[in-house]
């Protein structure tokens, strides 16, 4: 290939954040390059996971999950009103399988009430079954009415639309192999027909799975402001057969991951998932193996859950630079105040709540440029 025209703006990485990024930055300095090694936006990460818009109220007060979680929210149900993107207010029940759990769902409550989500309402066993009466086994539930489901793919469409609309460029099939830190901002190498250098001002790291990688391979940015990856990979099972809910039905949190729920697509198709397996490569391969798990699990909520149903769907990768001994990580924002390189911005473990966040992501990143 040619080598790319020098560019105000590098952002590396199409996922939904990395489009979020580059539409806002377009609409600022127009001069905007977009780099993709996949063939098309959101391969890796953000068209693999459950679609769905969060509340806000899983993540600890004042981190910047439940700010861009919430703030996102608003943003990504008025965006898409705008754009004309599929999006459903399907609603979502948090339940407690057991009395003990019950602790554990009150304190969720108060958590969302400290991060401003309003909305969330306590169920009694009884009233969480009047909403949903195959939940036999729930001793209580909360009904989060501002969850929805959205068209991840329409999404970025629109996010990419917008961006090139206000100048900005995608080069896709293009790999980042490297950067060098300049006198006048960044060199940075890519891997596409043929191997090229082009220059910029402002390198912003939205390269998700590949975004540790990417900061290791920066000439110039000390190591020690980089963290370490971690791979955890969550599977899909689809059901053959309808199911009996009309919510979104998720279990309480667990290790990794927000538990083995229900969700639906915007056809209304169900799919269960995803788990948290902790892995030390990428591979989107579903094991038919971990069917029976998926099945304990929804049994839990769903004692009437048919036998023998359950199909391998699809997989995804969380983005995380905590391991499984440790609390949940918050988002990572770094910019010259944390490494000490002007025009750098490196986002790191960006994983869910990262669609629902990813407008408000975006807005911040601008701003620190």
């Amino acid at each position: 290939m040619s080598s790319p025209e020098p560019a105000h703006v590098v952002v590396v990485g199409a996922g939904v954040v990395g489009l979020a990024v580059a539409r806002v930055l377009a609409q600022i300095h127009r001069d905007v390059l977009i780099l993709e090694a996949q063939r098309s936006f959101g391969m890796e990460t953000s068209t693999r996971g459950s679609a769905v818009i969060h509340a806000g109220f899983y993540y600890p007060q004042h981190s910047l999950k439940a700010r861009t979680c919430v703030r996102g929210r608003e943003l990504l149900y008025h965006y898409a009103a705008l754009h004309g993107i599929g999006v459903r207010k399907i609603g979502k029940l948090i339940v407690a399988c057991s009395r003990d759990e019950l602790d554990t769902l009150a304190r969720l409550h108060a958590q969302a009430q400290a991060n401003g989500v309003e909305d969330l309402l306590a169920l009694s066993r009884q009233e969480a079954r009047d909403l949903e009466p195959a939940l036999a086994a729930v001793h209580g539930a909360l009904l989060s009415p501002s969850t929805g489901i959205i068209d991840c793919h329409a999404l970025m469409q629109a996010l990419l639309a917008d961006a090139e609309a206000h100048g900005a460029r995608a080069l896709f099939n293009t790999r980042v192999t490297g950067a060098q830190v300049t006198s006048t901002g960044f060199t940075v190498a890519v891997d596409g027909a043929e191997s090229a250098q082009l220059h910029c001002r402002v390198l912003v790291n939205c390269a998700g799975l590949g975004s540790v990688d990417l900061a290791h391979r920066i000439t110039g940015l000390e190591r020690r402001s980089v963290p370490r990856a971690y791979l955890c990979k969550g599977s899909y099972f689809a059901l053959a057969g309808q199911v009996p809910f009309r919510h979104l039905i998720y279990p309480l949190p667990e290790p990794g991951g927000l538990g083995v729920h229900l969700t639906f697509d915007l056809a209304g198709a169900a799919r269960f998932g995803p788990d948290a397996q902790w892995v030390e490569t990428i591979d989107y391969e579903v094991d038919p193996r971990r069917a029976a798990h998926f099945e304990r699990a929804i049994l839990r909520y769903w004692p009437g859950l048919p036998r023998e149903c359950l199909r391998p769907a699809h997989a995804g990768m969380r983005s995380k630079i905590v391991d499984a001994r440790q609390p949940p990580a918050d988002f990572r924002i770094d910019g010259e105040r944390e490494h000490g390189v002007p025009g750098l911005i490196n986002l790191f473990g960006i994983e869910s709540p990262g669609l629902t966040a990813a407008l408000s992501l975006a807005e911040i990143v601008a701003a620190r440029v």
